[in-house]
């Protein structure tokens, strides 16, 4: 029954207003707005729908990953615009980084945060 279903996945922020300016502007993403709140527009087609929620919490972990071809360089894009890199013990190299690729570990990858506290990634696969 679900197999043709286009499903599409959503995340609730406490403020739709911040959320609209950080995902279109400083991520680059189209973004529509709705009277319930905003689609993100994605690669692949299916949207994925942005809420306000007046006693959201923050998602306590990766609601969103974006990959990229080369994480240096997407990283340094992202600390242009003015992101803030997340540090993790024993994880992460300076620039908030964990290097999971040359130690056999999986992906590149870094995490970040939207204005409502939700974490979100960019990670190179190798």
């Amino acid at each position: 029954m679900f197999k043709q279903i286009h499903a599409f996945s959503g995340f609730s922020v406490d403020n739709l207003t911040a959320a609209k300016e950080f995902y279109g502007k400083t991520l680059g993403l189209e973004v529509e707005e709705t009277p319930m709140g905003v689609y993100l527009k994605v690669a692949g087609g299916n949207p994925i729908f942005v809420y306000p929620k007046d006693d959201h919490t923050p998602a306590s972990f990766t609601i969103l990953n974006f990959p990229v071809e080369d994480i240096d360089a997407a990283t340094e894009w992202l600390a242009s615009k003015g992101v803030t890199f997340e540090h993790y013990d024993n994880m992460t190299d300076e620039k908030g980084i964990a290097r999971g690729i040359s130690a056999n570990r999986g992906p590149d990858i870094a995490w970040f945060k939207d204005p409502a506290g939700n974490i979100l990634s960019v990670l190179q696969e190798g």
